[in-house]
């Protein structure tokens, strides 16, 4: 069998009691988070050379977790890495890939980033290939893992919908199947812990992204999919779900296991330090393993409730780039009066982390804030027509289209939009500090990839990248439509149904420079020193071997100080 390839259907298996991870999480110039999941209590220990790092394991709902922190690491030092559970090799394995590396951060060198968004996970065989296209992510590792490859991201940012929890492929509904009567709600859909758990062990088990992930660190941010479709979309949509038999299971299990699976890992060592939950597990003195189970479903029940108890956002700073990664999902006013994509405590945070004083600021997003113009306008005409203030005809009408085509990214929330707008522009002409370069939003969802910018006169670009999705393509006829919507007629319509409305004009401007196109594709951002160099990579078939593709650019972008460093064009049709 070639490098990595998956056989069709074949699902995770345990490695000497590794039943997911390694994954190698926050890096820093000093240190690195490690975290695994086992298939028992014990102890973990990462070892470097002659240095030893250990932590025990925590348990919630019977699964078994770790998170070894690192430290004591020499900055830009790359080190071979090993796992042992209960002094046992457990990583990593005889599978034909390099072994895993910790790569800390230097501060001389430019920083790299990889990013993108909505990933499926379905088999890499030819079946799978055919309905999802070739997973752009897997490609990248097996390029990675190719010898002589040496340019690597410092992170992977994943900007949403890492899992699927409403939309299961047929080896999740096996398992469904195998535990409840899959024709009872909520059906194919997930219904509680134990199957967030097998859903993150599909996502993250095949051998090539596996390793990937147990070499690249990663930062996540969860999005609808993540939860369910159009979570947090609005007020009826919320008490809809909330009259059901089984959200209340569903929404505690997928906030719990995101904060296990994806959010934990996304912290820095001080950051973990003040989060409640995790000092519940480094204060535990035994005996045994501690059970984290009751207050992992107490935090998400609050949280869930009372969404300004907990920040799920975070900030790092590489010298002269800062990336801010936010919550564009649970933390929403969604009262008709009060809405906003950000509650007042969610903004604060924002606010006071958009400075100057960096090369470049990027703010990372699962929505898009800087949508295609036609799409903007026909989203914030659609808030406005579903307020409470409007006929109930037009509430009706408003809401159906919201959920329909969802219609419920920054520009279906305008209170919020127009203050991030606010911000940034400060911060763009120097009001916040130094003027950065560029303002650049990275984000996902819309399964299509652009660039757009604000029509600017003076200070730095802002700019909007999307990368859009890994593995979750839009069906032929869906793309011509979304082109439609975003770029064709509906720009000139959608403005006058939000004039109609009486929407507020938006603050500035902006232009499509880049795109769109369809691809299943994973983006490299790069800090050249005088700008952004953007690029979108796609798994391409090679041989007749569908589980070994090779890696094609679809798109680069390269984004220097000056404008006109960039020739603007006209889009292209869909892909």
């Amino acid at each position: 069998m070639s490098i990595g390839s998956t056989p069709a259907g074949s699902g995770p298996r345990p490695d000497r009691g590794l039943v997911l991870g390694p994954m190698l999480r926050h890096v820093d110039e000093a240190s690195a988070s490690i975290w695994v999941e086992t298939a028992a209590a014990c102890s973990v220990e990462v070892r470097s050379g002659a240095d030893a790092w250990q932590a025990g394991t925590f348990a919630a709902h019977g699964h078994h977790y770790a998170l070894v922190e690192v430290s004591g690491l020499e900055s830009g030092s790359v080190r071979p890495y090993t796992v042992h559970l209960d002094g046992i090799l457990a990583w990593p394995v005889s599978d034909g890939f390099p072994d895993p590396v910790i790569a800390t951060l230097d501060p001389a060198k430019e920083p790299r980033l990889a990013f993108g968004s909505c990933r499926t996970s379905v088999s890499h065989d030819e079946a799978g290939n055919r309905t999802h296209g070739i997973d752009a992510m897997r490609a990248y590792a097996l390029a990675m893992a190719a010898p002589g490859h040496d340019r690597w991201p410092d992170v992977a940012l994943f900007l949403g919908d890492q899992v699927y929890a409403d939309s299961t492929s047929d080896e999740m509904q096996e398992f469904i199947r195998s535990r409840r009567n899959i024709k009872e709600a909520p059906g194919a859909e997930l219904k509680d812990f134990e199957e967030y758990a097998h859903l993150y062990r599909l996502a993250w088990s095949d051998p090539a992204n596996r390793w990937l992930l147990s070499t690249l660190p990663s930062a996540m941010i969860f999005d609808d999919h993540d939860i369910r479709d159009d979570w947090n979309s609005s007020l009826s949509w919320k008490q809809k779900m909330q009259k059901t038999s089984w959200w209340h299971e569903r929404i505690v299990s997928g906030l719990g296991s995101y904060w296990i699976y994806q959010h934990l890992g996304n912290l820095s060592p001080d950051q973990r330090a003040a989060d409640p939950l995790w000092q519940r597990i480094v204060t535990h003195t035994g005996p045994g393993e501690l059970d984290l189970t009751a207050d992992l479903d107490e935090f998400a029940e609050r949280v869930d409730a009372v969404p300004e108890s907990y920040s799920w956002s975070y900030c790092r700073d590489w010298d002269a780039v800062r990336l801010i990664v936010v919550d564009s999902r649970a933390a929403r006013k969604l009262e008709p009066e009060r809405r906003a994509l950000l509650d007042a405590a969610e903004l604060a945070w924002l606010d006071e982390r958009m400075r100057g004083g960096f090369r470049h600021l990027i703010i990372g997003t699962s929505l898009p804030f800087l949508l295609p113009m036609g799409l903007h306008h026909v989203e914030s005409w659609d808030e406005a027509i579903s307020s409470g203030s409007r006929r109930r005809l037009g509430e009706w009408l408003g809401e159906r289209l919201r959920r329909r085509l969802d219609l419920e990214h920054w520009a279906a929330f305008q209170r919020s939009f127009q203050e991030v707008a606010r911000i940034a522009t400060e911060v763009a002409d120097g009001k916040r500090g130094p003027a950065p370069q560029t303002v650049t939003f990275l984000s996902g969802d819309v399964h299509f990839s652009y660039v757009s910018e604000v029509e600017r006169e003076g200070g730095s670009r802002i700019l909007q990248a999307v990368c859009s999705p890994i593995r979750n393509p839009l069906p032929r006829f869906l793309r011509y439509f979304a082109a439609a919507l975003a770029f064709g007629p509906a720009v000139p319509f959608g403005a006058w149904m939000a004039r109609k409305a009486h929407v507020p004009n938006p603050p500035f401007g902006w232009s499509l420079i880049k795109g769109p196109w369809f691809d299943n594709n994973l983006a490299i951002l790069e800090d050249t020193g005088d700008g952004l160099a953007l690029s979108w990579l796609t798994g391409v078939a090679r041989d007749g071997d569908p589980a070994n593709p090779g890696l094609d650019t679809v798109a680069v972008a390269s984004l220097g100080t000056r404008r006109d460093e960039m020739h603007r064009e006209n889009p292209p049709g869909p892909r």
